[in-house]
């Protein structure tokens, strides 16, 4: 349950991160509201993921979900540079969260 806890807090953390983006510095009121419930739920699930995840493990899980799926949605929604080694550094994260839960032992 805490690694599904972890996925729910990173999935937070990419719409928390892409809602930024809409929030135009904080001057839009409902992407502000979905970025700031965003915000709490990712850490809400953090916290309850680390109470049986070694802390290093699971803060390293939830940031990578988070900069790969706010990375590929730059692509998508922003057009942002789909570069051969830009794509390969994505792929480097995903392999890197596998990589950290296929060892994590838990």
């Amino acid at each position: 349950m805490a690694w599904l806890f972890i996925a729910v807090a990173g999935t937070f953390e990419v719409v928390w991160a892409i809602g930024l983006k809409y929030t135009e510095g904080f001057t839009r009121l409902w992407p502000s509201v979905v970025t700031g419930v965003a915000v709490i739920l990712s850490m809400f699930f953090l916290a309850q993921g680390v109470r049986t995840l070694p802390i290093g493990t699971a803060y390293a899980v939830w940031t990578g979900i988070g900069a790969a799926g706010t990375a590929i949605l730059g692509v998508i929604l922003f057009g942002e540079s789909k570069d051969l080694a830009r794509l390969g550094s994505i792929l480097l994260i995903i392999a890197g969260i596998v990589g950290l839960r296929l060892t994590s032992g838990e």
